[in-house]
């Protein structure tokens, strides 16, 4: 479908309104299958999917897609194991590209983790899955709240997913991820361990007293003159051996937590215990080697189990942004309606201008009539084509050219429309000319003429919206040049609304054409314009100077007063 300068604006609105609702990245991708067409079938279609799918996603969706992140599969070349395999297996095994692969089960051994085709150390097959599966585990580990996020997706929306199913298997995997952070904050606990085991003593230290009598003491100081230290020993043995019991108490719990024998501390100096450096190192190495399997074997479980639900789930995480997208038009859409397909015309029942905050709802139709479209003076519309809007300044004329092209191009994108009701005729090109503020004299009246004759050249299903022609040009040249475009659009059977302000003298000229009025009312009691933003079908709208005459009248005083009284009652007297 075309859509001139103009109207491609609104569709952009439109655009940046959806994306603003989107959550995920890459959602905006199912905005592309929904550019306005004329196809009626494709329409309709459209029409049919949305009103489906927009009934099984709630809004409550939006908090679990915004937990969704990519889960990313990504090779690596793992060091901490070897594949050793047989001469006639090197090339396809270092064809996988993940880790080292050797012949020779001696340069194996300093490995932490041997996978092998031949019978030394772990059995495995040539394959991703069986040599490195963690790459396919812990990312789905790492992601366990975009999987979470996913279940409750499926709740919400009766659509089957796998992520329940991921996330039992992965529940395997929680006892090993639990060593792997011991393991990472090893010095920490051999630290917290050394400090606590030494306080333990300092207190045993603290509390240790010595009694003798003046005998024993005499006898004492003798032996140990003579080189005797039996005597020393069979006083202090006592508290010796309880030091020596809270180290193993605390190695022991060492162990019990570490899941491996621990024996770190020194026992040739009680106090202070120190932990020697080579023996952490021995055992951080120990802790890594048995991690490496442990992690390996159970990963390996674990993908046994989901492989096959692997390319489920990517085509989930492709649904959460249909999900998303669908979340996004419903939020902008909330409170519209799907229009009918109609021949002939175009119809709207309380239409509500998208980019106007709390709008007046407007009725209107241009065209053939559908028998359901009742509202006050629609009885004077008799299927013209071709409209005359005209009326009160500020009055709403044209935020109601915007509010058509607005429900066009919903309608033709395929969305319900910002209407109680409506009835759309599917078009081939919409063309809206907004009235240009700062832009006047020749340059601009060439421009625009030329852009409106362009509109009219070639035959088709059109509508046209034109928003006060006359600004840019003379207002007795715009009534001849007006009237000429609009029966050339009358011959060919466009749609046309045209705001005018010379909408009596263009009545004039123009039997077929419709001449409507936006009309305001009078002043308030605080004398701002009173205005019934919906058209009165098939009458002049009154204009706006009257009443702002009136306004300044009734807030002058003197001289000022008696000349804004003789100018509105020059308007009172051509009633």
């Amino acid at each position: 479908m075309r859509l001139n300068t103009e109207a491609r604006a609104i569709y952009r609105a439109i655009l940046g309104e959806l994306k603003s609702r989107l959550v995920l990245e890459g959602s905006e991708a199912y905005l592309s299958n929904f550019y306005p067409t004329s196809n009626s079938e494709e329409i309709l279609r459209r029409q049919e999917y949305l009103k489906i799918a927009l009934s099984r996603v709630s809004l409550d969706i939006r908090g679990e897609l915004k937990k969704i992140r990519p889960i990313q599969f990504r090779k690596e070349f793992l060091l901490d194991r070897v594949l050793l395999v047989g001469e006639s297996e090197v090339e396809k095994a270092e064809s996988l590209g993940l880790c080292y692969v050797t012949t020779n089960p001696e340069e194996a051994r300093e490995y932490p983790l041997v996978l092998s085709t031949v019978g030394y150390g772990v059995d495995v097959e040539l394959s991703p899955v069986d040599v490195a599966p963690e790459l396919y585990v812990l990312p789905l580990w790492e992601a366990r709240e975009t999987l979470v996020a996913l279940r409750r997706i499926g709740e919400l929306t009766g659509y089957k997913s796998v992520a329940e199913t991921i996330l039992s298997a992965l529940s395997g995997l929680e006892d090993v991820t639990k060593r792997e952070a011991l393991l990472n904050s090893l010095d920490e606990i051999v630290f917290e361990k050394e400090r606590s085991l030494n306080e333990e003593i300092s207190k045993k230290l603290e509390s240790f007293s010595l009694t003798l009598s003046g005998r024993e003491l005499l006898d004492f100081l003798s032996q140990l003159k003579t080189g005797n230290y039996e005597a020393l020993f069979r006083h202090f043995g006592s508290v010796e051996e309880e030091i020596l019991d809270l180290i193993t108490r605390t190695e022991r719990e060492l162990s019990e937590k570490l899941g491996v024998d621990v024996e770190l501390f020194s026992r040739e100096e009680l106090y202070p215990v120190s932990v020697l450096p080579e023996r952490v190192e021995e055992l951080r190495k120990a802790l890594e080697r048995e991690l490496v399997l442990e992690k390996y074997l159970k990963a390996r479980e674990i993908l046994e189990k989901i492989y096959p639900l692997i390319s489920k789930l990517r085509a989930e995480l492709k649904k959460a942004k249909e999900f998303d997208f669908l979340q996004a038009v419903r939020d902008y859409t909330e409170g519209f309606k799907f229009p009918e397909l109609w021949v002939g015309g175009l119809a709207f029942l309380r239409g509500r201008h998208l980019f106007i905050e709390n709008p007046q709802p407007v009725s209107y139709v241009v065209g053939r009539k559908p028998t359901d479209f009742k509202v006050p003076t629609s009885e004077n519309v008799e299927d013209e084509r071709i409209v005359i809007l005209t009326g009160a300044n500020s009055g709403g004329k044209t935020s109601l050219l915007e509010l058509i092209a607005q429900v066009e191009i919903l309608f033709h994108m395929g969305f319900p429309v910002p209407a109680e009701r409506a009835w759309l005729e599917p078009l081939e090109e919409i063309f809206l000319f907004r009235r240009k503020r700062s832009v006047y004299g020749a340059g601009a009246f060439e421009t625009a003429l030329r852009s409106f004759v362009r509109a009219l050249k070639k035959p088709g299903r059109k509508l046209i919206l034109i928003d006060e022609f006359e600004a840019i040009t003379e207002p007795g040249a715009a009534v001849k040049i007006i009237g000429e475009l609009l029966k050339v659009a009358h011959e060919m059977r466009f749609y046309v609304v045209i705001v005018s302000h010379l909408g009596e003298d263009l009545k004039k000229e123009l039997s077929f054409a419709r001449v409507d009025g936006i009309e305001a009312k009078g002043l308030d009691e605080n004398l701002n314009l009173i205005v019934d933003r919906q058209p009165v079908f098939g009458k002049l709208g009154r204009s706006t100077p009257e009443l702002i005459v009136e306004k300044l009248a009734k807030k002058s005083k003197g001289a000022e007063k008696n000349i804004y009284e003789r100018i509105l009652r020059t308007f009172r007297d051509n009633m």
